[in-house]
């Protein structure tokens, strides 16, 4: 088994496949753990762990996961992370994001929306601004 190495994410962690280089899948996939895809997917994917869009894949695909990396790869379609998405530089997403969390490096394209939702509430003794009145 091959390991991802995050120095700045969590500890180590296992991938359990990888979608190589030169290799095509249409169609569902639900996985447990990491799996990194380098070549071309189209469809969804559904898991509670970790996806890596390798440099050179090519992800059509509605995604929900617990975290995604895009790490110089291509994504088309809406990302849903429970925990992070991180966008490495070189990475080009085209769809909405909505997580928690959102780190995008220098040189990443991303044309979409983003929602972040779950950040905590706000402290109870802040008080809203008024709207300005209107002129009569």
């Amino acid at each position: 088994m091959a390991m991802l190495r995050r120095e700045d994410g969590p500890n180590v962690a296992e991938i359990n496949a990888v979608l190589g280089r030169g290799s095509a899948f249409e169609g569902k996939l639900t996985f447990e753990g990491t799996v990194r895809i380098e070549g071309r997917f189209t469809g969804e994917i559904h898991t509670g762990d970790t996806l890596v869009v390798g440099e050179g894949a090519e992800v059509h695909a509605e995604i929900f996961a617990g975290s995604v990396v895009v790490s110089g790869g291509q994504v088309t379609g809406n990302i849903h992370a429970r925990t992070i998405i991180e966008l490495e530089k070189g990475a080009r997403v085209r769809g909405n994001l909505e997580t928690p969390a959102l780190k995008i490096e220098k040189g990443v394209i991303f044309v979409g929306g983003c929602k972040m939702e779950n950040l905590g509430e706000a402290p109870k003794n802040v008080v809203a601004p008024k709207a300005p009145a209107e002129k009569r």
